[in-house]
């Protein structure tokens, strides 16, 4: 039988944090790590799965799926939401690889599952577009793992790529390409302290959210805007910090849009100072350690701006740098200083993008 082989980037978010499960912008963009399947079709309706990451091969049989809380809910979830969806497959072997590393921020899940679903899509032939697949891998982890994710990280792992950033709508799904300036590098770096979607921080921050919104009288606080700062102190305190970051985080990914589009990285990299600030002070999900993980960025030659990625409580950090206005040379090498520099901090990251061996 012929094997079919495909695969799908993490991502890292520029700016807009915990804005997209509340209808929001969001930008993304694809790192180069990458998570790879390779499927081949057998008989019957079992699917059995390697992976070079785990030392257990997963075994299930398509229409008896159960969440048992290990990484082949993943897998399980992929065929699940297929069969709710009315896509037939059949049995299947899987060989998994990923380079995207767990917990770090960067949506491994989200590239497994879109990874998957692509290898699904062209082994059986079925007729889903690249946003259909985001969606699909959305309801994985939201109807069959129990993470209560927004649509963000399947749609950078279906569309987004490493050269431009994907300016997404969340509500609507409307996205476009942003070009970075010519003298922008994304430099991306590990905290190495892992965090997981599906555990209860996350959620309660979800929840506070929605009864911010119901406070307000609106569906979403995406309906609300920064001149309704005032309405919103009115709410109880930690509502009323909830709201004020998603308001304002909204607002800044549209501002650091329009300061990339002219080029302007200082005005971005300032974004993306407010942004980590806002995480930390309103939102409440940065760390110690990632907090002088990206001060140690910020002082960095070259660094315009740097600030947490991802749903917080660990992860990476993503720093936006001029390359032109640093004299160590080149991206790498302005990144590996930095991790040089937080090792000697007493904090353990390590160089994700660009990569730290070619």
């Amino acid at each position: 039988m012929i094997d079919v082989s495909a695969s799908a980037p993490g991502r890292v978010n520029l700016i807009g944090e915990h804005t997209d499960y509340n209808g929001g912008f969001v930008l993304p963009m694809a790192i180069p790590q990458r998570t790879h399947v390779t499927l081949r079709k057998s008989a019957g309706r079992r699917i059995v799965a390697h992976s070079t990451e785990m030392n257990e091969p997963a075994e299930f049989t398509l229409g008896e799926e159960r969440r048992a809380g290990g990484w082949a809910d993943y897998l399980q979830g992929v065929t699940w939401v297929l069969a709710r969806a009315g896509h037939a497959v059949s049995g299947c072997e899987l060989r998994i690889r990923s380079e995207v590393p767990p917990g770090a921020g960067l949506s491994s899940s989200a590239a497994l599952c879109v990874a998957l679903l692509r290898a699904v899509r062209e082994a059986f032939s079925l007729r889903i577009d690249d946003v259909e697949i985001a969606l699909l891998a959305q309801k994985v982890e939201t109807d069959f793992v129990g993470a209560p994710v927004g649509v963000m990280d399947q749609m950078a792992s279906s569309l987004a790529d490493a050269r431009t950033a994907l300016f997404l709508d969340a509500r609507t799904l409307v996205h476009e390409k942003v070009a970075l300036p010519q003298n922008a590098a994304i430099l991306v770096i590990d905290s190495g302290i892992r965090h997981s979607h599906a555990t209860g921080d996350y959620r309660a921050r979800r929840a506070e959210c929605e009864e911010a919104a119901r406070g307000l009288g609106v569906p979403q606080l995406r309906d609300v805007e920064p001149r309704d700062l005032e309405r919103i102190s009115r709410l109880p305190k930690v509502l009323a910090k909830r709201a004020r970051h998603v308001v304002t985080e909204d607002a800044r990914v549209i501002d650091t849009v329009a300061a990339l589009r002219a080029g302007d990285l200082q005005r971005a990299g300032g974004l993306f100072d407010e942004s980590h600030a806002s995480l930390r002070d309103d939102f409440e999900v940065s760390l110690p350690e990632i907090d002088r993980l990206v001060a140690i960025a910020r002082q960095a030659s070259g660094v315009r701006g740097a600030r947490l990625t991802g749903g917080g409580f660990g992860g990476s950090i993503v720093a936006l740098a001029d390359v032109g206005r640093s004299p160590v040379g080149n991206p790498r090498d302005m990144g590996l200083s930095i991790v040089e520099e937080a090792l000697r901090a007493g904090l353990r990251p390590s160089l994700l993008v660009p990569q730290a061996s070619s």
